[in-house]
């Protein structure tokens, strides 16, 4: 567990590995949600690391990363005389929360960490930046799953009562909320069907309190806005590598007829519709997903 600096912000990331000997294996990299941390990937990661390096990391401003006005707060303390530090700050000051800039950071990690070619496994919101990312950087990405993603058309009214009610949530997280017992499964009930541990549940709680405000509530408006719903189609139809679309039976959050619609604009992606599930079927039915997922890493696609 460590931190590296990327592109002036300091993130989060881990490995996740198992020995094995003199033998090379592949990078798998995962990607958490809005509001999120690589936390809720562990248990995953920790299964598929007998075939996979894990590297797991907290996107800008969630988890255990730094957002960028904390990013620039640190650069100018008095104590910190690094001659890089002026750079830094600069590129921290010039990041956006464009799901794209997302995409570049993942890019300016692996390069920190001299990683080249990748499998991905996203989720939510990680899963549009993961396919942003492939199409952005092909040559970088050997396969990619996609869990709970989709496209989805852009309604108006919709948009900006979802802006309204998510500046609110984002606005009012005190830190008390966390110790009230039971709030975690209260907070989880709408993204979930089938009940999860509740240190799980706890620890999403967690993370979406101490998510910093400006990346928690920049990314609702570039995450579903017009631009996304206009150039998702194009993006999932531009996807050149084998992709696994995992949607959850009963998600609430992304239904499961967005995935459908997404995987119809490319035979390259193959859709799963996990039953009895809803936005975290990596946690709602651990058994099942890790079996879709090995099925489609050892072989082709099967449409």
């Amino acid at each position: 567990m460590s931190h590296i600096q990327v592109r002036g912000v300091e993130h989060y990331y881990e490995w996740i590995r198992q020995p094995s000997g003199s033998e090379s294996k592949p990078v798998m990299v995962f990607i958490h949600g809005w509001a999120g941390s690589s936390r809720y990937w562990q248990s995953t990661a920790q299964v598929l690391s007998d075939k996979f390096d894990c590297l797991l990391y907290d996107m800008r401003g969630f988890g255990r990363s730094q957002g960028k006005a904390r990013a620039l707060e640190k650069a100018g303390e008095a104590v910190v005389e690094a001659e890089s530090i002026p750079a830094q700050a600069a590129a921290a000051a010039e990041l956006t929360y464009e799901l794209e800039e997302y995409a570049d950071d993942l890019a300016a990690l692996l390069d920190s960490l001299e990683v080249g070619k990748v499998y991905l496994n996203a989720h939510s919101m990680g899963a549009s930046i993961a396919t942003l990312f492939i199409n952005r950087y092909l040559q970088r990405v050997e396969r990619a799953i996609l869990t709970c993603s989709g496209v989805f058309e852009y309604d108006k009214k919709a948009f900006e009562a979802f802006y309204k009610f998510g500046g609110y949530v984002v606005k009012f997280r005190p830190q008390w909320l966390g110790k009230i017992p039971f709030v975690n499964r209260m907070f989880m009930a709408r993204f979930l069907h089938r009940p999860i541990p509740n240190r799980e549940s706890q620890a999403f709680l967690d993370d979406f309190l101490m998510a910093d405000y400006d990346a928690a509530l920049g990314t609702i408006f570039t995450s579903v806005s017009k631009y996304q719903a206009e150039i998702m189609p194009g993006e999932f139809k531009n996807l050149t590598v084998s992709t696994l679309l995992i949607a959850g039976e009963y998600d609430q959050i992304i239904p499961a007829k967005l995935a459908e619609k997404a995987a119809k604009f490319n035979d390259r992606v193959e859709l799963v519709v996990m039953e009895n599930t809803g936005h975290f079927p990596m946690l709602e039915d651990r058994d099942m997903y890790l079996k879709v997922v090995r099925e489609f890493l050892n072989s082709g696609i099967r449409k």
